[in-house]
């Protein structure tokens, strides 16, 4: 049986009132995922056993996103923002550890960071992060995938340059995963906001930790839930914490992980190297429609889309019913699976005006 259309799938799970290119914001929430939402609300209200949630949606969830990352369930934590767990990150330093970070990266990467006055956060340019990195370099952070203008960070050479110099090594996936094949195993450490090219909500956020990198991590959040038998670690101190990356779980907020599981069902279903090849040649298209009209886009071969100094036609887009945003100076537009060849030239359009 061929599998459904990408235009077939949007238009059976999304329903946006408006062209919508703002993924790289929050992704919209398909349809099977409200209803999981709208089925755990039912359930609060009515006071039912199922409004205390499911550990069953958080282990499927936490599973999918481990085949998602090429990595086992095991080396998956929850939480609940991806700032708590580079936090985490930040908090089992040691005084005097060097950061390096790229300059402009989202803030939740580089600030638990910059709050510890004992670290010495170095910050370079994102083309120059993996030649920076020098002997005493602790740590390496960056997204792989920028906020700003969507440019994609040169990972196997940063990798390569943390591991000729002895330093680990966080990415960020909150604009990659979903669209992006990246392998989490590559990296000591990763982290990745749900809400965005996951297609679930705030309040689900994944980091994953090699098995060598989970031995020098204090587990700061760890309550009831990260004992290895959560049910007999809900009083006092917990007497044995979670063998494998759980025991640095928060407790988790349970309706968006219904939510996340319904959401990874529909992105296994399609495939990430599917997502992937549809996202980038629809920004490919509007990388091209931009210079045709005399603007200049990042170059790059991202989902993202950005144009330097256009952010102040962010209003003429939106009021065109377009969904953008406005980033850094840059008007950012950003294509998922549910996006097509009109959408793209419905911006170009409003643009050429």
């Amino acid at each position: 049986m061929e599998p459904l259309s990408l235009t077939d799938v949007a238009a059976a799970e999304f329903a946006p009132g408006r062209t919508y290119l703002n993924t790289a914001s929050c992704g919209l929430l398909p349809r099977r995922t409200a209803a999981a939402v709208r089925a755990f609300a039912d359930d609060a209200v009515a006071g039912s056993a199922a409004s205390l949630g499911s550990l069953d949606s958080l282990t499927a969830a936490r599973a999918a996103f481990g085949r998602l990352m090429g990595v086992p369930a095991e080396r998956v934590s929850t939480g609940s923002a991806v700032a708590t767990h580079v936090g985490l990150i930040a908090a089992s330093l040691p005084e005097g550890a060097e950061v390096l970070v790229a300059e402009g990266d989202f803030s939740s990467v580089v600030n638990p960071f910059a709050v510890r006055r004992d670290l010495k956060v170095r910050l370079v340019p994102l083309d120059s992060l993996a030649e920076s990195v020098r002997p005493g370099t602790a740590l390496v952070a960056v997204s792989a995938v920028q906020s700003a203008d969507g440019r994609i960070a040169d990972l196997p050479a940063i990798r390569a340059a943390a591991a000729a110099h002895g330093a680990r090594t966080l990415v960020d996936a909150s604009q990659a995963a979903g669209w992006l094949p990246l392998n989490a195993g590559d990296f000591d450490y990763t982290v990745t906001g749900g809400y965005k090219w996951l297609l679930a909500m705030r309040g689900a956020s994944y980091l994953t930790v090699t098995e060598e990198a989970q031995e020098s991590l204090v587990p700061i959040h760890a309550g009831w839930f990260s004992g290895e038998n959560p049910w007999e670690s809900t009083y006092g101190p917990v007497e044995e914490l979670a063998h494998s990356a759980r025991r640095f779980d928060e407790a988790p907020a349970f309706v968006a992980y219904h939510a996340a599981e319904q959401s990874f069902a529909l992105i296994e279903g399609i495939g990430v190297e599917r997502i992937h090849g549809h996202n980038t040649a629809l920004a490919a298209r509007c990388r091209a429609g931009l210079l045709e009209l005399g603007l200049a886009p990042v170059p790059g071969e991202s989902a993202i889309v950005s144009v330097p100094g256009l952010a102040h036609r962010q209003e003429d887009v939106a009021r065109a019913g377009i969904q953008t945003s406005a980033r850094a100076g840059n008007l950012r537009a950003a294509f998922h699976f549910y996006n097509s060849a009109a959408d793209v030239d419905r911006l170009l359009d409003v643009l050429s005006g």
